[in-house]
């Protein structure tokens, strides 16, 4: 898919958490929905179209294989009875992404990812195409922003 000119051992822990912040897109927490731990996302789409929501789990996992260190998380959309959809906002009930991340062996990270959802009601095909076109370098351009944010942080904390 693509690679960013970073390499940082803890990129997928802080990714999922920071890089939905980067753009400001909207509302974003962790809950706890009897036992099932969930995250609550608004999307801000720009008018005329409504925002979009999405009610999700993710699961990360770090594995070796032959020696190269690969991080993976897995994301998918969830009913959730204690989190009732809001008047004006349309679910997102068909969601999932897979996202791998590896060392490219010099200074970078490869990065793959799976990504479909059903954002559901009237959206233009131009629009569509538009955003499948320019997502992912989009994705990566976020991603890298995140990587350099994250360093200036930890320099910062100490």
């Amino acid at each position: 898919m693509g690679r960013i000119d970073f390499v940082l051992e803890c990129v997928p822990s802080f990714v999922c958490r920071m890089l939905p912040n980067q753009r400001n897109w909207g509302e974003l927490h962790e809950k706890d929905y009897s036992g099932q731990k969930a995250i609550y996302w608004e999307v801000k789409y720009p008018f005329p179209l409504s925002n979009r929501d999405y009610v999700y789990v993710r699961e990360r996992k770090d594995l070796e294989v032959n020696g190269r260190k690969i991080w993976v998380v897995l994301a998918k959309s969830l009913a959730v009875s204690q989190c009732p959809e809001k008047a004006g906002v349309i679910r997102v009930k068909d969601y999932k992404q897979s996202l791998a991340l590896e060392s490219d062996g010099a200074n970078g990270t490869k990065v793959f990812m799976n990504y479909f959802d059903n954002p559901g009601g009237k959206i233009p095909p131009w629009l569509v195409n538009w955003a499948a076109k320019s997502g992912v370098p989009a994705f990566l351009t976020d991603m890298q922003k995140a990587c350099n944010n994250y360093v200036k942080y930890c320099k910062n904390k100490k």
